[in-house]
């Protein structure tokens, strides 16, 4: 299913998009994560790029319909479910809010509390995952699916194949969570809790979605396509300086200095970005660099931070706002490649 308020082809802010992907789309960097054999299988080919304003209207270019698992993408919505569920307080006492600087993937936990450092790793999301309200496994997926669909904006399904293949290859997650468990950060039944997040990573979205998500969290968790409120805007605001810290990993430090907007990225090739206040950005592109980020779409974002100025920290003349969407002009743009 395609988001209604999408824009016609002639849209300056279209033109602008398909600049930016053309630019890209030679870029033959990286390859799609191998260690889910189910991603693997995806073709390397697709590029697509989705912003949302947030008066609801949806610009794209390329491949923006195209389905394919949201992975840690997921991570920023569910954590934003567990604040709605349990209050920032108590999910505090059994997550962090600290840069890791390390993998997403690390085994590392906070010395006499076993908390994970931040909501943005694997050990971080798996608790999170475990603090949103349900009473059994099933009732808490159904529960994060239902909010992954209101940031979506429509009902989204589950890939069972990558779920299955999630869960057969997921041997470095389990070891975290045992060792979660061990320390009392991470309660319940492992495997139980595992599945919920495998099921998490398995959600189908498209660059349109992630577009709209991420304009749900930049508008203060209202989504600007339906108008229903998911979040408070306090939650929304706690998720937007998590993701500024930690949303890109080992990279996140490197990422705010030279692009400077929330965001997160996912093995499937995803990467969401918000701008308070302003937009929300999806960018899917399966070939991956090193430290498992979407080659095109950090390309993608940089050029487009560089060229029109969206660095939350530089100073903005008040009289103009970033990428209008009704006045920009097609000038041809300066390649970062």
């Amino acid at each position: 299913m395609r988001h209604e308020q999408r824009s016609p082809s002639d849209d300056p802010l279209t033109t602008l998009l398909d600049q930016v992907r053309r630019g890209l789309r030679d870029l033959d960097d990286g390859e799609p994560a191998s260690y889910i054999p189910e991603l693997s299988r995806v073709d390397p080919a697709l590029f697509g790029l989705s912003l949302c304003a947030l008066d609801g209207q949806v610009y794209g270019s390329g491949d923006t319909t195209a389905p394919f698992t949201v992975q840690s993408v997921s991570k920023p919505f569910v954590f934003a479910l567990a604040l709605a569920d349990r209050g920032l307080e108590e999910v505090l006492t059994r997550v962090g809010a600290e840069p890791s600087g390390e993998a997403f993937n690390s085994i590392r936990l906070e010395p006499g509390t076993g908390r994970p450092p931040n909501p943005m790793v694997n050990a971080g999301a798996i608790v999170t995952s475990s603090l949103v309200a349900g009473d059994t496994p099933q009732a808490r997926f159904a529960r994060i699916l239902e909010g992954l669909g209101d940031f979506a904006g429509r009902s989204l399904d589950v890939d069972e194949a990558v779920y299955a293949s999630e869960c057969a290859t997921g041997d470095r997650n389990r070891a975290l969570a045992y060792l979660m468990h061990n320390a009392g950060s991470l309660t319940g039944d492992v495997e139980e809790q595992l599945g919920v997040y495998f099921r998490q990573c398995s959600v189908l979205v498209t660059c349109d979605d992630l577009a709209v998500m991420h304009a749900t969290l930049a508008g203060g968790g209202v989504n600007p396509v339906t108008g229903k409120r998911v979040v408070a805007p306090r939650h929304a605001q706690h998720v937007l300086a998590v993701m500024a810290t930690c949303g890109m990993y080992d990279a996140s430090g490197q990422w705010m200095l030279q692009v400077g907007m929330p965001a997160k990225s996912g093995v499937s090739g995803a990467i969401g970005v918000a701008l308070p206040g302003q937009f929300g950005i999806g960018v899917f592109s399966p070939p991956l660099e090193e430290k498992g980020n979407s080659v095109r779409g950090i390309a993608a974002c940089h050029l487009l931070s560089d060229q029109f100025g969206l660095h939350l920290m530089r100073a903005v003349d008040p009289q103009r706002r970033p990428l209008p969407p009704r006045s920009l002009h097609g000038a041809p743009l300066r390649s970062l490649r």
